[in-house]
């Protein structure tokens, strides 16, 4: 199977500009994990409340696993013919990750001990409302498929995110924990067709100005 050529790197305001809802792949062209892995790497830079980084990829790569969501994801072709489906998870259980997090800080002499148990009180503080975890877990891995997105359109990949496909059994089919809760799938390949045309509101519309 052949790989997809890819463009030289590409300054932020043309991926921004570029980056579209791609739905139409060559089912020929493959992609390597090391260039998943570099992708997903990039993503996981993205921010995050108290940098507790509230994602977790399930990367669904080669057709008999990618086989195995096209039910779950109501048939959608571009399943099957893209070169590799993510599914991004929302982590709630997040505060779990407090210690992995500023331990390393606070023995590289960055961050005292005193600050750390500061921050990991106002953790669980907020942990203890139900709505806050699962907000969190929304909103947190949603900055991280974003940038997933831009990622691979920094490197020639088109992408698109689905909210189409039944999340319960997406869990059960993949074995996932509890701990996370499925946000979105995105397809990852070469384009065949170009993507349908979109429009947007006018700023006007999207924006309200408090100077005072």
């Amino acid at each position: 199977m052949g790989n997809a050529i890819h463009t030289p790197a590409k300054d932020f305001f043309t991926v921004i500009n570029e980056r579209q809802s791609t739905r139409k792949y060559d089912p020929n062209v493959s992609i390597s994990k090391e260039e998943l892995r570099e992708i997903i790497e990039l993503a996981g830079k993205a921010p995050s409340a108290w940098n507790l980084q509230h994602w977790h990829f399930v990367i669904i790569h080669g057709k008999e696993a990618q086989q195995r969501l096209y039910p779950i994801a109501y048939h959608q072709q571009q399943i099957v013919d893209a070169s590799a489906v993510i599914a991004v998870l929302g982590d709630l259980e997040a505060n779990r990750n407090t210690d992995a997090v500023y331990d390393p800080l606070v023995n590289e002499g960055v961050m005292s001990r005193e600050i750390k148990e500061r921050i990991a009180q106002q953790i669980e503080a907020a942990y203890k409302n139900k709505e806050y975890v699962r907000d969190a877990a929304f909103s947190n891995a949603s900055l991280a498929a974003m940038q997933l997105m831009l990622a691979a359109t920094a490197k020639g990949w088109a992408t698109c995110p689905i909210g189409g496909f039944n999340a319960e059994q997406f869990k059960q089919e993949f074995h996932i924990s509890d701990r996370y809760i499925p946000v979105m799938l995105i397809t990852i390949g070469k384009s065949i067709a170009p993507a349908r045309r979109t429009t947007r509101l006018p700023i006007e519309a999207i924006t309200t100005w408090v100077e005072r």
